[in-house]
């Protein structure tokens, strides 16, 4: 009988581990498929929110034929290279934490959807902690212009906010707003989009599901419906985070030019320097208008790709109760 049950216990281990690792393939997959689908768009988010001079003057599609006359297209996907290094394990990480923190939650509380939210928050906090110096190392490729590089890579990169700018603290500068915004934006992100999924599965499964003989409820998501569900995600989580995303990126650039030096003290002082000197619309909401146009389609290919990607490794992506 004890054979029995340790062989019982190791195969449930073992298909943990199997869902757990599929899980972790299928959000990095998802994350570097997003973030290069909206490449441009972050990159022109960056230039507005810091207020590259070059580009002060621009809007979001004037800013994009500016980058590619003075830059060509390539310039389009400036720190797309560190963005990939970064992703890959920050989707991944992200995704099969949320998988595993909702099924701790789950066996202890019981199901509940509000319990998602706790879920994707503290799988969004647990993905920048173990990331973030590749973010910071992007923002800072992304915004150089060319001609006026500072910067040669990626490597180069690290090592000069390391030696320069006060070794490992300075890597995780902007941590603070980053980390406070990802409890509302990950939380929103995963529950909108895990809420709308039941909803839609549960009360018009004809118009948005197609039978899937994998999942337990027998019907998935088609294809539109996934990018809907995850483009309005997107959307609503953006809206709450916004202001301390612009505070993250203002901290993050703060030592690259000597005017800027002020943003470098802290996330109040951030975020009120912003607020005295350019107000709501442009200043904590600057770029808010690309940021729409990036997140949605960002967030709907992020959760589209993973749910499809699930699929075609064996895992259940159906309805949840």
């Amino acid at each position: 009988m004890a054979v029995v049950e340790k062989r019982t216990g190791t195969a449930v281990g073992n298909k943990k581990t199997d869902v757990y690792f599929k899980s972790f393939i299928a959000g990095g997959v998802a994350g570097m498929c997003a973030k290069t689908t909206v490449a441009p768009l972050d990159r022109i988010k960056i230039l507005l929110q810091a207020h590259n001079h070059h580009y002060k003057h621009y809007g979001v599609f004037s800013g994009l034929r500016g980058i590619v006359q003075k830059e060509s297209v390539f310039g389009l996907y400036k720190g797309n290279g560190a963005q990939m290094v970064r992703i890959f394990p920050y989707g991944a990480v992200q995704f099969v934490s949320f998988e595993i923190y909702k099924t701790f939650l789950r066996n202890t509380f019981g199901q509940s959807h509000a319990l998602k939210f706790f879920a994707g928050s503290a799988a969004g906090v647990t993905a920048v902690m173990m990331t973030y110096p590749l973010d910071v190392v992007r923002a800072r490729l992304a915004f150089q212009v060319t001609g006026e590089h500072v910067y040669s890579g990626i490597y180069d990169t690290l090592s000069c906010i390391f030696r320069t700018e006060g070794g490992m603290r300075a890597l995780y500068k902007g941590l603070s707003p980053t980390v406070l915004g990802m409890i509302p934006y990950a939380g929103l992100s995963f529950y909108v989009f895990e809420r709308l999924k039941f909803l839609c599965l549960e009360y018009i499964p004809n118009i948005c599901g197609r039978p899937h003989s994998g999942s337990r409820s027998g019907v998935v998501l088609t294809v539109p419906s996934k990018l809907l569900c995850g483009g309005l995600a997107g959307a609503v989580a953006q809206t709450v985070s916004y202001p301390l995303d612009v505070a993250r990126r203002k901290m993050q650039l703060s030592m690259m030019r000597p005017e800027t030096h002020r943003f470098g003290k802290g996330l109040v002082t951030t975020l009120v320097l912003t607020f005295r000197e350019d107000g709501i619309a442009k200043g904590l909401y600057r770029g808010m208008t690309i940021n729409y146009l990036r997140a949605i389609p960002m967030v709907a290919v992020s959760f589209s790709t993973y749910e499809l990607t699930k699929q075609l490794l064996g895992l259940d992506t159906g309805i949840e109760s």
